[in-house]
């Protein structure tokens, strides 16, 4: 051991207040890369012809078996790291049963989505180009798995897969959030969408755009409050351009609106508007 070694190593065990949060847990966290095993073994299941497996003879039913044992064993690991009571190891293996149950309507979801892109996009040329190498539908897939997780009340697993989407598309949907069936994400960098979001039916987002929260209740230590409603509802067949940002838990967008690029939006809209952004320089032009 070298004499920089040590010293680091001293500094680094000084206290356990130095350590960090971590220090107080027992046992160790979920492995983030069994969890992203997990994604990529989820949809090699459900689409066959367009993710690979890592055994590409491998029979569905086994694939499944060794997805679920794999998720058991990490959605486990969460519950013991958050010091959850009862028993881990039941609980867990009851959380991955129902799951496995919600596979064919969350197939069935994210079918209709492909259906959105396809139709939506004139640049697509086939659905299997869409699941192959559409950044947005890889998005919402994992979303789609991880929200039924979050719905479970399986602890940090669903973060764990959203933020691994986010990382690899830059596009940042929070698992909490619930979406309808047909949803449209085109191109996708950068786009945000917070933990209490709701967004209908055939609904089109495009790049940038951000559903996020105004401001924050705090509590008697100044400490934002959770778990509570703080990100806007989105109705069903609206579509929001590119770079439009959309804020607060009490604003609504109805049915059937067209939210121009580049817009802010902190109060509701009623449902067949459409707004649209008129920067000074354009009203200037106009004028002229």
């Amino acid at each position: 051991m070298t004499e920089l070694t040590r010293r680091t190593m001293e500094a680094l065990r000084a206290g356990e207040e130095a350590r960090g949060p971590e220090s107080g847990h027992r046992c160790p966290p979920p492995d983030r890369r069994q969890v992203v095993r997990v994604i990529k073994g989820l949809q090699a299941l459900l689409f066959p012809m367009c993710f690979r497996r890592e055994d590409p003879e491998m029979e569905d039913e086994q694939l499944l078996e060794d997805t679920l044992r794999l998720l058991k064993r990490e959605v486990c690991a969460a519950m013991r790291f958050r010091r959850e009571s009862g028993d881990p190891e039941a609980d867990a293996e009851a959380l991955c049963a129902d799951f496995a149950l919600r596979l064919p309507r969350i197939r069935s979801l994210l079918m209709k989505d492909v259906e959105a892109l396809y139709e939506g996009d004139p640049a697509a040329e086939s659905r299997e180009e869409v699941m192959i190498c559409y950044p947005g539908f890889y998005a919402i897939s994992i979303y789609r798995l991880a929200h039924e997780l979050y719905l479970l009340q399986a602890p940090l697993i669903p973060r764990i897969m959203t933020e691994f989407a986010h990382e690899k598309t830059g596009i940042d949907i929070h698992p909490g959030a619930t979406i309808g069936e047909y949803f449209f994400i085109d191109h996708g960098t950068g786009i945000v969408v917070g933990e209490t979001t709701t967004i209908g039916d055939h609904v089109k987002l495009y790049q940038g755009v951000t559903l996020g929260a105004k401001s924050f209740e705090l509590d008697e230590n100044g400490n934002p409050v959770k778990k509570i409603k703080r990100h806007p509802d989105i109705g069903s067949r609206v579509v929001i351009y590119a770079n439009a940002t959309i804020l607060g838990g009490d604003t609504r967008i109805g049915d059937e609106c067209v939210i121009g690029g580049n817009t802010w939006l902190t109060h509701s809209v009623p449902a067949g508007s459409t707004v649209a952004y008129n920067a000074p320089e354009n009203q200037k032009r106009a004028e002229d």
